[in-house]
Order: C-alpha cells, then structure tokens, then sequence
C-alpha cells in the first residue's frame, strides 16, 4: 500500500478512465494478483456442479459407495479451498481499493498545496470537500472491476466451455445471452453518467455554501439575511435532492436488471436443459450439473454489472480529480528577473499608490474589498501592472516574491496545532523562543498565551475555534510578525480588537517594524496616529497622500470616514 510519507506519484493522464488505469498500473502486482485471485475463486465455484454430477452419476445411481464418498470429499475439499482463495481475494482487493483511496488524497492534498494561496482562485472549497469526501471512495470502489471483473469474463469462458461438453444448444444459448443482458443495461451506464455528473457539480456548490453559511451564520443573523439564505439553501438543496432521486432512478434499473436478467436467464436454461434431459439428451447428473453451472454463471454477470456501475461512478469522480489536477499554480517564467538588491519603491499603478521603503504606510477607503484589492496586486496575488523598483512585479521570479514581500490575511487559515506551531508558521528550523515572545508581545498576544492551559505548546483547534475572534487576529500578526520580510502588506491586522488593545497594537506595530516596509489596510484613527504616510483611497483610486493629520484637516471625505463624524475636530484627529 501506498506510503503515507512517500511519493504518490504523477497521474499524467487527461481523462478520468485515464486516471483509474494509472491506479491500477501503480500497483500491477496487486492488480495482478487480484485478477487471477477472483478469476480461481469464481471458476472453482463451477467445480462443485460437476463434482455433484459426478457424484450422482458415479456413486448414487449405480449404488457406489466408494466412488460416492471419494466425490462427496472432493466436494468438501473444494470447497473449503474456494473459502480460503475468497478470503485471500477479498483481503488483496481491500488493499487494491485503500490503495487507490490514500493515493488519491495525496495526489490531491499536494496538487492543493503546491496551488497554494491560488487555490481559492481557482476553485471552490467545496469542491475540494467533494472530492475528499465523496469521490475519493468512489474510485477506490471503481477498482473492484479489476479482480471480480476480469474474472467475469474468464468464468463466463469457462462455464461455456463446461456447457458445449454437455449440449452445444445450452452453449450456444449462454454465449448470447450474457452479451445480450451487457447490451441492455449498457445505455443505462451513460445516463448514470451524465446523471451522477450533474449530482456531483451540485453537490460541490452546496458544499461551499454549507461552509458559507457555518462561517457566516452569526454575521447573517445580525444582519437580518438568516432566512433569505436559509430559503436560498432550501431551494439548493432540493433541487440536490432532486438529482439524486434521478441518480437513484437509474442506478434502482441497473441493480435490478443485474439480480433480475441472470434470474430469468437462468430459468431459461434450466428449462431447456429439463427438457433435454425429458428427451433423453443429457443424463440426470448432466442435468443437476447444467443448473449448477448456470447458477453459478449469475454471479459473475451480476459482477460485471456491478462492475459497470461501479466504473461509471468511478470515471464520473476520476474526471473530478483530473480537472482539479490541470489547475495550474501560479509560477515564473524561463525569463524571470530577480527582485531588486536593496529596498526599493513598490508602486501600484492601477490605483496610485506608492510605497516607499522603511515607511509605515496605510491604506483608507471606504470599501475595504477596494484595500483588499490594491493589496493582492502588490503581493503579486493579483495579474496587475505593479513594479518593485524599475521592475514589473509579475517579472520577478516568484520565490523571491514570495520570500521578500509576506500579505497577511486577517482571514488567513489557521491549521490545527499548538499555538507555538501556529505563530512559527512554515518556518523550515523552527523560532527560537526569544524571537516567538518578542512576536507575541508585539501583537499584544501575551494574554493568550498565559491563559491558554499550556502555553504556546496548548492545542489550538482547526482556524482557532477555541480562539475568540480578536485573539485569532493577534495569532495571525504575530505570525506575521516573526517572520519579519523585507515588505509587510496587514489586512485589517486591528478589526477585531477593543480600543485599548487595538492602541497598544498599533503603538507595538510601529516599533517591531521600524525602518521596515510595512502596508496596513484600516480606518482606524488609533492606528492611523501611529503610520507615517496615509493613502486615501475612493473608488479604488489615490485621490490624497500625506500625514494622517494633514489629511483630517485637508480631506473631509477622509475626515468623516475615519473620525466617523464631520464635525469632529482637529485636536479629536491629532491626539
């Protein structure tokens, strides 16, 4: 079974049957063995027809005791060694399935990781939740066809060629029958398709707006928009439902056409054989040996439609992950520059604003998704015209984009771990504790630590749910923090805090970065006091630059935003 440490390998494949096959080939062996496993499992259940004939033709007709009891333990024998190959089959294909289960999650989770921050860009999460959920054990199941469906047709071979020994016509009429039953359920395998596509596309939205919704629901209810959604995600959701009884419709056909064909396949051949045997054409142990061997021959065609089914299933979630796996990450070109070797002037021509290095700069306007905007274009998270020095920030090779210049999200993720894992981020070697209490204080994150159970090595949980909202925000700067790049581009770092707290923040913030390049998005006069250039932005585009006073006095739109009140003066603005 795949390592959960190793290397998964490289799908390359462009199709979701293509992705299935590369599965399999990943683990031949175990394929291999698996095929030949089901194929002796499934013949050897057409051994014990012919052992009874024998036994009956042989022992109990002419009154043979010896040859009775010899065929009675060849019965036994045989059966008892088909139970063992079923355990030894059932056993290699529960490894083939989890096999193929675990390799995809890791496919998936270091395709996600090497999408980085781009992956939110490029798809949903729910569709990524669809596929680790839902799709994921679908293709594991899909894999079933490589044992007991192989040995389908190998039996199937098998138990004709066991018939024409007895009566070319019973042959004849297995060998067009079983073909017959595959044409009949075959259309139903691609309206499975295009119906369990289309469930699966809607599965994926609600999921996103299932995790929409938990994330949202305190902020909607404040608002008022509780039941506007909730009616939104009732409509959704039957209309999910819907599909899914569409989904269920044709999977109820296929299941009943592969128990119910081979039932009345089989009547039809006892039949035949009955009157065969009525006729004198086959003797009463050929007869009993007829109805085993077509008794028998109803399991493998029920695992060739099963099979069928599950395949359809398995493309269908295979062709999910694919389309997942061409998202492409965002990387640099054979021709990328290296950044500038000193600090340089990071400027944003689409909206104006210009950085100046060493500076504490902030970013005000009226509509923070505008701030958000502007900084993503900055952190090269964003296609933009933007320049590092005399250098097109997309020209620039991306690692040292990267390395140099850090955005920190006030809803970036935070990952399940100690607090002191949490703070450290991706550092390679670890923070000293030196360097993660002198982060700590600077975020005003002292508290946390101190009231958390065991400190920094306390367990925080999955986007620190355990956290209350403002100490998630000073985790997420501390973060920030310790990492010290070159350029700092904050997010709102102070939303979420009391006014005192928020005061010391900004006061804190200042002195960790000085004569750093440091970007703040906020309103916040508290720490609009501490910044030394303010960037006053309406409709996403720089109508004012200077001191935050200067602009109080100068800038009414700006004076009313931020003081939150157009009759507030100067000296409220300046202390």
């Amino acid at each position: 079974m795949v390592d959960a440490y190793g290397d998964p390998g490289v799908p390359g494949c462009r199709s979701g049957g293509g992705y299935l096959w590369w599965l399999v080939t990943r683990q031949w062996r175990r394929s291999l063995a698996g095929a030949v496993l089901a194929s002796v499992w499934m013949g050897l259940l057409a051994l014990p027809p012919y052992l009874v004939s024998r036994a009956i033709d042989d022992g109990l007709e002419p009154s043979d005791g010896a040859a009775l009891a010899g065929w009675t333990t060849a019965l036994l024998a045989a059966g008892t060694l088909n139970a063992f190959l079923g355990l030894l089959r059932h056993r290699t294909m529960t490894l083939l399935r989890m096999d193929g289960n675990f390799r995809t999650v890791k496919v998936v989770v270091d395709h996600a990781t090497r999408l980085g921050a781009a992956l939110s860009g490029r798809t949903g999460a729910g569709e990524v939740l669809t596929i680790g959920v839902g799709d994921v054990q679908t293709i594991a199941f899909s894999l079933t066809a490589v044992g007991p469906g192989v040995a389908a047709i190998i039996v199937y071979g098998i138990v004709a060629a066991l018939l024409l020994s007895v009566s070319l016509q019973l042959a004849v009429v297995v060998l067009l029958g079983v073909p017959l039953i595959v044409v009949l359920v075959g259309p139903l395998m691609g309206r499975l398709q295009g119906a369990e596509t289309e469930y699966r596309e809607r599965q994926g939205v609600l999921t996103a707006r299932i995790g929409d919704l938990a994330g949202g629901l305190r902020v909607l209810n404040g608002l008022g928009g509780k039941g506007l959604f909730a009616d939104a995600f009732r409509r959704d959701s039957g209309a999910l439902r819907a599909q899914g009884y569409r989904v269920g419709s044709v999977t109820s056909w296929m299941q009943a056409l592969g128990l119910g064909l081979p039932t009345l396949f089989l009547a039809v051949v006892t039949w035949l054989a009955a009157r065969l045997a009525a006729q004198g054409e086959i003797s009463i142990g050929e007869l009993v040996a007829v109805y085993g061997y077509v008794a028998v021959l109803v399991v493998p065609v029920a695992f060739l439609v099963e099979c069928g089914y599950q395949l359809s299933r398995g493309v269908v979630a295979a062709r999910r992950v694919v389309r997942f796996l061409a998202l492409e990450p965002v990387a640099s070109g054979p021709d990328a520059l290296d950044a500038p070797s000193s600090e340089a002037v990071l400027c944003d021509p689409e909206s104006g604003v210009r950085v100046v290095p060493g500076q504490l700069t902030a970013l005000v306007g009226a509509r923070p998704g505008d701030l958000a905007t502007v900084v993503d274009r900055l952190g090269r998270y964003a296609e933009s015209a933007a320049t590092w020095g005399v250098t097109r920030l997309d020209g620039i090779d991306l690692a040292q984009v990267r390395e140099r210049i850090l955005v920190a999200d006030n809803e970036a993720d935070l990952f399940a771990g100690t607090l002191r894992d949490l703070v450290s981020g991706r550092r390679d070697h670890g923070a000293g504790d030196d360097d993660i209490a002198r982060a700590v204080r600077a975020a005003v994150a002292d508290d946390i630590v101190r009231g958390l159970p065991d400190g920094l090595d306390s367990a925080v949980d999955a986007q620190g749910r355990n956290l209350s909202g403002g100490q998630r925000q000073r985790v997420r700067l501390a973060r920030a923090l310790l990492a010290d790049p070159e350029v700092l581009l904050a997010v709102e770092p102070t939303s979420a805090l009391d006014a005192h707290t928020e005061a010391t923040v900004a006061a804190r913030l200042r002195a960790a970065r000085a004569g750093r390049t440091t970007v703040v998005t906020t309103t916040s006069p508290l720490l609009l006091n501490q910044v030394d250039t303010v960037c006053f932005l309406v409709d996403g585009k720089v109508t004012a630059t200077g001191s935050h006073d200067r602009l109080l006095v100068e800038e009414p739109e700006y004076r009313a935003l931020v003081a939150r009140d157009t009759e507030v003066g100067i000296e409220e603005g300046s202390r």
